[in-house]
């Protein structure tokens, strides 16, 4: 038995040495076959749960390709031992000629290890903005997202991994449904607009009461994870000057992100009939007094 045993390793690594190319097709064929079934399976499961399963694919396929090449190394060993021998004189140019991929891929050990981000987040990059759809070990691929509108924009980015590393990330995941939605009013100093302030709060507050109760359990969830309190539910309004002596109003508003633009425009329109009727009011006003003025006796 061990005779037959022994007579079959050596048989086969025989056979290994003299088709070594064809056995690596084999390996590669029924690893990457093992690796699509296992990725088909995670997402019938998904599916079926109703459950997003993109980072944990993504790892998978990352994890399986780093595994799939130890394997071929481990399986090429003295062909590579060699290899290094020969081109170590050329080793320095080699590294300073790839040490962009280098940083990309250290870029992606780093991501493995910190996780400041997963597969279906909404980041900001340095100023790009994305839902991250896929990380490999060179680049981030993002769709595109409006900052200003935080709607998509229908672009793909794909960002180097260094830049995990030396460019400021910021995690937008939880703007994605709600968010504090800040804007701008600007008017002619013409009337008293914090006698106006009361009544735009009022209707901006109508205008959210539909979601009001969602925002708050939204709001707890996001204070909760970010263990800080920071967001006021009920809507706010300050007054400023700018530097050409215009009047500002800043409004600021947690509301759903798909409605942002929906309320600034309805909130900006109450504010506008606001200043116009208290406008009319001022006039009739001066034209009373001035038609008193004009009708005393002498």
């Amino acid at each position: 038995m061990n005779t037959f045993f022994e007579e079959f390793v050596s048989t086969s690594s025989i056979y290994i040495e003299n088709y070594k190319f064809f056995v690596t097709f084999l390996i590669v064929f029924f690893y990457l076959l093992a690796k699509r079934t296992l990725i088909h399976i995670i997402r019938l499961r998904s599916k079926k749960r109703g459950e997003d399963r993109r980072h944990q694919i993504n790892l998978t396929k990352q994890l399986a390709n780093a595994l799939l090449v130890v394997i071929l190394i481990m399986f090429w060993s003295s062909e590579v031992h060699n290899l290094a021998i020969s081109i170590a004189a050329f080793m320095v140019a080699i590294v300073l000629a790839v040490r962009e991929y280098i940083q990309c891929f250290i870029g992606f050990i780093y991501y493995i290890f910190s996780r400041p981000f997963r597969v279906g987040d909404w980041v900001q990059i340095d100023q790009q903005v994305g839902e991250v759809v896929e990380i490999d070990w060179a680049k981030t691929s993002m769709l595109e997202v409006n900052s200003a509108h935080m709607e998509y924009t229908g672009r793909h980015v794909h960002i180097p991994n260094n830049q995990i590393i030396t460019r400021v990330i910021k995690n937008l995941n939880f703007m994605r449904r709600y968010r504090l939605h800040k804007f701008s009013i600007v008017n002619e100093p013409t009337v008293n607009a914090y006698s106006l302030i009361p009544q735009l709060m009022d209707r901006a507050a109508h205008r959210c009461a539909d979601f009001k109760e969602v925002a708050i359990r939204y709001k707890s969830l996001i204070e909760r994870s970010l263990e800080q309190e920071f967001i006021s539910i009920i809507p706010v309004a300050t007054i400023h000057t700018n530097q050409y002596a215009k009047l500002v109003v800043d409004v600021s508003i947690f509301c759903p992100t798909d409605r942002a633009e929906e309320l600034e425009q309805n909130i900006s329109a109450d504010w506008m009939l606001l200043w116009h009727e208290e406008l009319s009011r001022v006039d009739k006003q001066l034209k009373s007094s001035e038609s008193n003025v004009t009708g005393a006796p002498k």
